[in-house]
């Protein structure tokens, strides 16, 4: 599509940092931009994707990014509040997008643009919203009912609310950044997590952790990012090849997520290191009762307008 080689020309590094395993939901989606974008830029750009943490971890990839240091991330959602824009906090609340039509409402839609666009002024581009997937809950002992968090210390993303979230239900919360987590289980830092199965699976948390309860009480997603002054700084046929990388690629991330979850979710039932269980009627009751506060409490935080909008979104999807 674009011309962005010229003859002799080398081609632009881009530097994809991320910090999952290559064969999650993000990790192939990474991949699959870097094919389409130096195929579409007939070699104008070489994408160096860096999954793992490999360059840097949680806490680091953002001032990395405004920095320029690395070009283009793709971080979890929580990711954006320690900047002041809280309104992607929204993403963290529990049981608030009851599927993947209803929150898709949001990401890829109107709502959706409008978030990312709040990111410009902190030097900022969003370029498109990732699915990962539902999570779920893992400990050393079962978790049927909001009573048996009491006391646990449970691994959270850095976020106010998967803070609250965990408080709700009587369990002690503790922000570990995520190539921290099995050590943290490993050792009995942290006696359960949160995530979702394709991210379990690929960090061996089995091996780790007795119990899972399947609740998919929280969504699991990212925003790819870039450099601000570098994507405005692209020449314009080049951009538009990263561009149509970038939507061919959200596509693809979208259309594997919630297979591989499935899939992973399986492959760790059948491996028989983990005891699953399924949320009963009653008990997922009970569950979407103990957590229904933390929407309320986080609302002055998250903005009431965001709020409102996202549940607007999602109840005419639903």
């Amino acid at each position: 599509m674009a011309q962005g080689n010229l003859a002799g020309a080398a081609p632009l590094v881009i530097k994809f940092s991320h910090v999952a395993a290559p064969d999650t939901p993000k990790g192939k989606a990474a991949l699959k931009f870097e094919e389409l974008a130096e195929r579409y830029s007939n070699g104008g750009v070489d994408v160096q994707v860096y999954p793992n943490s490999q360059l840097y971890k949680d806490k680091e990839e953002l001032d990395a990014l405004q920095l320029g240091a690395v070009q283009m991330l793709a971080p979890s959602l929580a990711k954006f509040a320690p900047l002041g824009v809280q309104d992607f906090e929204v993403f963290d609340l529990p049981f608030i997008f009851p599927n993947y039509d209803a929150l898709h409402a949001v990401t890829q839609g109107d709502l959706g643009r409008a978030m990312l666009a709040k990111l410009q002024d902190k030097g900022i581009t969003g370029l498109a919203f990732w699915d990962n997937g539902f999570k779920i809950m893992s400990a050393n002992r079962p978790l049927y009912l909001p009573k048996d968090f009491i006391g646990l210390q449970m691994r959270v993303q850095s976020s106010r609310v998967s803070e609250a979230q965990m408080i709700a239900l009587g369990a002690v919360p503790q922000a570990i950044a995520f190539s921290e987590v099995y050590q943290a289980l490993q050792t009995g830092v942290v006696d359960g997590a949160e995530n979702t199965p394709s991210n379990m699976a690929t960090q061996r948390i089995t091996q780790v952790q007795k119990y899972a309860t399947v609740s998919n009480h929280g969504y699991l997603g990212y925003a790819v990012i870039v450099n601000q002054k570098f994507w405005d700084d692209l020449p314009a046929d080049l951009r538009a090849a990263l561009e149509q990388a970038m939507a061919e690629a959200t596509v693809y991330a979208n259309g594997i997520a919630k297979g591989e979850n499935e899939a992973a979710l399986q492959r760790m039932k059948a491996e028989g290191l983990t005891t699953f269980h399924d949320l009963t009627p009653d008990e997922l009751t009970a569950w979407k009762a103990a957590l229904a506060p933390v929407a309320d409490a986080m609302a002055p935080r998250i903005g009431v307008e965001t709020l409102a909008a996202v549940r607007a979104a999602t109840a005419a999807a639903d």
